[in-house]
């Protein structure tokens, strides 16, 4: 059998997920790919158009598995217990999946994410989230942001093997979700906000 039957792009965007978790995802190129399916680099561009393309399907893929896990595990909780089981959903997923990660924070064309799966689903979780703090219009945007900031800062860090203090990372982590939970069911309103 030829090695280029069934080739297609799924099964081409799966193999670079793969190895972008293995090797990271800028050592991902074309050719490697191509190498790994026994086949020209040619053979692919009827299936990607580049590797701008290919790592664009990588990041769709993976937002949309990173929000079926959040979805998972956020069913049926509110307050606290989803604020942690999103947290968790999401620190794993980056851990578990760097290379596929990554490519769910680089900047992508507007069109590409406008009305993709993953990136709808992950603003309606964020969304029922903070909704469960009273959370609303700006203040919902604000507190999404710091969320973001501060799981995707701390998932990188991580990582990349950031935090070389003796505490273990857990710990903090615990922490730093109590302390989240306590801020978000403080959240000053924007009339509270004392303007510089």
């Amino acid at each position: 059998m030829s090695p280029r039957v069934g080739l297609n792009a799924e099964r081409i965007t799966q193999a670079a997920a793969e190895m972008a978790d293995a090797i990271g995802l800028d050592n991902v190129t074309l050719a490697a790919v191509a190498k790994h399916f026994g086949v020209k680099d040619p053979s692919l561009y009827s299936h990607v158009r580049n590797l701008r393309d290919l790592r664009t399907r990588i990041a769709l893929q993976a937002a949309v598995e990173m929000t079926d896990r959040i979805g998972v595990a956020v069913q049926g909780r509110a307050g606290r217990d989803a604020l942690i089981a999103f947290a968790n959903a999401y620190r794993d997923y980056a851990r578990e999946h760097p290379g596929r990660y990554d490519a769910t924070q680089r900047k992508l064309d507007i069109e590409a994410i406008a009305d993709a799966p993953g990136a709808v689903r992950s603003v309606q979780l964020t969304e029922a989230l903070l909704r469960g703090y009273d959370l609303d219009g700006p203040e919902l945007i604000d507190a999404g942001r710091l969320l973001r900031s501060t799981f995707h800062g701390f998932a990188t860090l991580e990582t990349v093997g950031g935090f070389n203090h003796s505490r273990e990372t857990d710990g903090s982590w615990a922490r730093i979700l109590d302390a989240l939970h306590l801020l978000l069911t403080q959240w000053p309103t924007s009339k509270q906000v004392t303007p510089q």
